[in-house]
Formats: structure tokens, sequence, C-alpha cells
């Protein structure tokens, strides 16, 4: 299998998760079933993301094209991928990284997102059989010639414990932030609802701080969050979000809330779930230049950044953490 041959059975499976088969479906109630945050929305919007940003052949193309040393057959290393399960389908990138690159992919998949990523792996090899030896899962990742890990700054250290003297991206707790200048109009604000709002804030493109102005009138932002105010119906978000009002409550602590989030003004970049933090600012470009050193930071949304409703839609290129995984992993 060269390498165009990977690129075109990619590029069908694109087209499979548009079409939206009933197996698929089958396995995003298996998805919804292993975690409760996975709703039936969420789940559709990483798939079409995936299918639109990941796996349209021209984009494939020009991705691999940039990177020299690509396996033109497969090789014979073997990749351990250790994914998280924030978000749904949050490994897949990795994966689509291993595979293309004709690498050997040894996933240890979340329990809480298994369901839809050996779903599609078992689609390609449905295609074709050679696939099924390119992808195993286990829950036990030992004799690989590199890693590449996601999880907590607790999990990581033990990521570098096990994986250090080997080639690795081991990758710690993230998230993003947005930059408001005040002058926003209604299409930007709604665009910055999905970047704060969008798998309920779980995943680190989240936005879970904002930078304001000096004087900023939070009505407009509040009133057009309002898109999802229906996060409030899920049990598992609702929950959370009596806790954090109760906090909130108790402590005295001054909050603006539409009923669904909360706006607390706060230094923190991490905010508890159906929270948004806030901090006013006087200059945007020493904002700016203060918020590029930070190792925090995923991402910055805004005028000059990442575009509003971006932010939890990366292109191929645009890696977790700015390391270029394809070119880790041709370098092996």
């Amino acid at each position: 299998m060269n390498l165009q041959h990977r690129i075109d059975l990619l590029s069908e499976l694109g087209q499979y998760i548009l079409k939206d088969s009933g197996e698929l479906q089958e396995a995003k109630l298996k998805a919804g079933a292993e975690n409760g945050w996975f709703n039936p929305e969420f789940q559709e919007q990483a798939l079409q993301n995936i299918a639109a940003a990941f796996l349209q052949k021209e984009a494939l193309e020009k991705w691999t094209a940039s990177h020299s040393g690509l396996a033109p057959e497969f090789t014979s290393k073997k990749i351990g991928i250790i994914m998280a399960g924030n978000i749904p389908l949050v490994g897949f990138h990795d994966w689509l990284s291993v595979f293309v690159s004709g690498h050997q992919a040894h996933v240890k998949p979340s329990s809480k997102d298994q369901a839809l990523i050996k779903h599609l792996v078992k689609k390609l090899a449905e295609w074709e059989p050679r696939t099924a030896t390119q992808t195993f899962f286990s829950e036990m990742l030992r004799g690989c010639d590199a890693y590449i890990a996601t999880g907590s700054n607790n999990s990581s250290r033990y990521f570098e414990y096990y994986f250090g003297k080997y080639p690795h991206i081991i990758r710690k707790n993230k998230t993003s932030a947005a930059v408001l200048t005040g002058q926003e109009n209604t299409a930007d604000l709604e665009a910055l609802a999905d970047d704060v709002h969008l798998y309920f804030g779980l995943g680190c493109r989240n936005v879970t701080k904002i930078y304001v102005p000096e004087g900023y009138d939070f009505i407009s932002l509040l009133d057009t969050f309002r898109k999802y105010s229906y996060l409030a119906d899920h049990h598992k978000y609702k929950n959370n979000y009596d806790y954090t009002l109760a906090i909130h409550i108790l402590n005295k602590q001054y909050y603006m809330t539409n009923g669904a989030i909360l706006l607390s003004e706060n230094p923190a970049f991490f905010s508890p779930i159906s929270q948004l933090n806030y901090e006013f600012y006087t200059d945007k470009n020493a904002l700016a230049g203060q918020l590029a050193g930070q190792d925090d930071l995923q991402g910055i949304v805004g005028e000059g950044f990442i575009p509003f409703g971006l932010g939890q839609r990366p292109a191929l290129d645009q890696y977790a953490d700015g390391v270029d995984t394809m070119a880790f992993l041709a370098k092996l």
C-alpha cells in the first residue's frame, strides 16, 4: 500500500462519515453509552469536522506533500498512541498521522471514547484487509519504537517516566482564551459561542477565558450565548452549573449568567464546566505579548488570532501543542 493508496482510503472514509450509515449511527449510540458527555449533536460535530477538514483528498495530498521522509510503503515501526477521552474522537488526528505516515499504530483508547475510533478503523479493514495489520488496540503499550501520549498534567509525569527513553510526544492539560475588542458583531459573538460551548467546553481548544476592554458591556455576549441555553437541560452539565452557581452565592462572589453559563472575573485560564472566566485589559498589544508565552494555552481566538468559530475546528496542519506530529513521525 503506497502513500497515494492510503490517502485514497482515508478520503473514502471521509465520504463514509458524511453518508452517516446505519452502522455509523449504531457506533454513535455506543459512544454515547460509553460517555455521558457525548451527546448526539457534539458527536456529529466532531465527525463532520474530521470528514471536512482531515479526510478530504486534496487536503491530505497537500499535507503529506509538505513533509519529506514519509514511508512510501508500510514500515515496521510501532507507534504507541495513548488517547484522551474528553471529546469525541479527540485522538483521531494522532492515529491519522501514524497511518498516513506508513507506521503501525498501537492504540490505547480512552475507556470513555472507544466505539467511534474502533468502528472507523474496522471500516478501513473491510475495504482494504491489509490495513488490519496497521492498527492494533491494546490496554498495554509495550515494545513500541515511539510514543504519542495525551493526558493530564499528572499522567504526563508517568508518561515521561515510562516513555522518556523513547522518541515521544507527551501532551499535558491545555485550554484556550479569546481576546475581544468590544467591536464584535452578532456573527462574531455567535461564533465565539461555539468556541466556548462546543463539547460542553471540555476540549483543550475550547475557550475558557475571555479578555475584554475596560467598560465592556456583557449584555450582548450573554444574549448571544443563549443559542446554547439547551445545555442546561443536560443533567451532567446542569449539575456542574448548579454546583458552580452555589459556590458563587455562598462565597458572595459577583457573577453574571444567562441561565446556562456563568461569567466570573477570574485571572485563571482554566474554568469549571459551565463557567467562563473573564479579565479586563487596557492594551491589546501588551496583552498579546503576555499571552504568547503561556504554556497553558492551546490557542487564542479573536481579531488577529484564530478567527472566531474556528477554535474547535483545526486544520490538518494545526497540531496540538504546536508540535508537528508528521515531522516527528517522518524522522523515525
